[in-house]
């Protein structure tokens, strides 16, 4: 990476960003850094950071990484830490929350997910619950 004042070039796409990840503070899910964003919450970053051939627009290997949360592939393809966004992302399912039914928005945050059961962070999982979704996920598995 090449420095100019308070610029520095992403490895991803190469395109000029601030450089001002020093400005993060561990562990505070801060959105406050332009470079940080780009390479942790963008596929052009994640495809970088998991060494995938050619383009991050047409990867394959991306798409198939993010096929069980769709909607987070759409997000990191067409959020606003993108320097090029995502034409024509796929369509997706909404998730929705397995006890009161309340949408969840995945980049946002703010739920659970037990072996594909999601709570929003309203609906926290009791023991009784935890045992029954997994042992439901284990048998969905041993049909596979």
């Amino acid at each position: 990476m090449r420095e100019e004042k308070n610029l520095i070039k992403t490895d991803c796409c190469g395109n000029w960003i601030c450089n001002d990840e020093d400005k993060y503070v561990t562990f505070s899910y801060a959105r406050n850094s332009c470079f940080r964003n780009h390479r942790r919450f963008t596929l052009c970053g994640y495809h970088e950071a998991e060494e995938h051939e050619g383009d991050w627009k047409n990867c394959k290997k991306c798409l198939e990484s993010f096929e069980h949360e769709l909607e987070m592939y759409v997000w990191y393809g067409a959020n606003e830490y993108n320097f090029e966004k995502l034409e024509n992302p796929p369509e997706f399912k909404p998730t929705y929350c397995s006890k009161c039914g309340e949408r969840i928005i995945l980049p946002d945050g703010g739920f659970s997910n037990l072996c594909g059961a999601y709570r929003c962070e309203n609906c926290e999982i009791t023991e009784e619950e935890r045992e029954k979704i997994i042992e439901e996920y284990k048998k969905r598995n041993k049909e596979k």
